[in-house]
């Protein structure tokens, strides 16, 4: 079987995550998506870019905001690969995504992001913009590519 890379529209594949993502299947947004498909046209797997926080905006950076598969081998790779070139032809200088403590990236460093550190973790509201509370609010691991 050989997977190919195809688009999506963002809210395609958020339905998608929503139905396939191991722990955060809600996603807010998206600013541009690809699938990976089969030989028989099945949708394997996508990936979601989204705007980066606020202070980041207008940056040149660019967050990788869902990768979500069937366990389709090698496709979370190919996700992270289209998605920074796409974001690359765009203009973008920088990718950035983020994993739990217990994964071990192997896909984002195939895709060429080298670990970044630690996130604090926590849950994000503040006085004048409470938020609820973090469905997964313990601090993950930060990956960069430059772009």
């Amino acid at each position: 079987m050989s997977l190919t890379l195809r688009p999506i529209t963002v809210k395609a594949a958020r339905k998608y995550v929503a139905e396939h993502h191991r722990h955060l299947p809600k996603l807010q947004g998206g600013l541009f998506a690809v699938s990976v498909v089969d030989d028989a046209g099945k949708v394997r797997g996508v990936g979601v870019a989204v705007n980066p926080a606020r202070v980041w905006q207008g940056t040149g950076r660019i967050v990788i905001g869902r990768v979500a598969t069937d366990g389709a081998k090698n496709a979370c790779s190919m996700i992270y690969g289209s998605l920074c070139r796409a974001a690359k032809a765009l203009g973008y200088v920088e990718a950035w995504t983020y994993t739990l403590p217990e994964e071990d990236g192997a896909s984002v460093k195939a895709s060429g992001f080298e670990f970044s550190g630690i996130t604090k973790g926590g849950n994000y509201g503040r006085r004048g913009r409470p938020r609820g509370a973090a469905v997964r609010p313990e601090p993950k691991k930060r990956w960069l590519r430059k772009l």
